[in-house]
C-alpha cells in the first residue's frame, strides 16, 4: 500500500510538465476572460485553487467515482467547514490559527514596510487598493489594516 502512495504512476518530469502546460493555459484562459470575474482573487491565486481542487481530487476519493462516495464526501466537508466554525467562534486561539490575524500596513502616514513583505503585497497593489478607497496619499492614511478575510480597513488621518 505504501508503495503505491508513494511512487507516481507517471515520471514525476511528466508530472511537472503537466503541471506547467496546465497552470499556464488556464491562466491564459483567465486572463482573457477579464478580471471582473475573478472577484477578489488574482488570476494566480484563482488557478491555484483550481489546480489543487482537481489535483487533490484522486487523493480524497481514492478512485472511488460513484455518486454515493461524492455525496459521503461532500457531507464530510460540510461537517469539517462547520466543526472549523464552531471551533472559530469559541476559542480566539483556534480561529488565530486558522484564519490568521490583522496586519497593519500604515501607521500615522508611514508605510510598515516588514509587514508589507510579511503579506507579499508591493506598494503598488496597497495603492491600487488605497484608490480604491478614495485615498491617494499615504499621508492622508491614519491607519491601513489588510483584515484576516482579505479586506483592507482605511483610517483617514485628521488632516484628510
Amino acid at each position: 500500500m505504501w508503495q503505491s502512495l508513494s511512487h507516481p504512476s507517471v515520471s514525476v518530469l511528466e508530472l511537472v510538465i503537466r503541471a506547467v502546460v496546465v497552470y499556464g493555459f488556464i491562466l491564459f484562459l483567465i486572463r482573457i476572460s477579464g478580471k471582473r470575474q475573478l472577484g477578489q482573487l488574482s488570476a494566480i491565486e484563482f488557478v491555484t485553487i483550481l489546480l489543487i481542487s482537481n489535483a487533490v481530487q484522486n487523493a480524497m476519493n481514492a478512485g472511488d467515482n460513484s455518486l454515493f462516495g461524492g455525496m459521503v464526501l461532500a457531507v464530510v466537508l460540510v461537517i469539517i467547514s462547520m466543526g472549523v466554525a464552531i471551533l472559530s467562534y469559541r476559542y480566539k486561539k483556534f480561529r488565530h490559527l486558522v484564519e490568521g490575524t490583522p496586519t497593519i500596513l500604515v501607521r500615522r502616514g508611514e508605510l510598515i514596510h516588514s509587514h508589507l513583505e510579511k503579506e507579499r503585497l508591493t506598494r503598488e497593489e496597497l495603492m491600487t487598493l488605497l484608490r480604491r478607497q478614495g485615498f491617494h496619499k499615504i499621508h492622508d492614511i491614519d491607519l491601513a489594516i489588510l483584515e484576516s478575510d482579505g479586506t483592507l480597513t482605511v483610517t483617514a488621518s485628521s488632516s484628510h
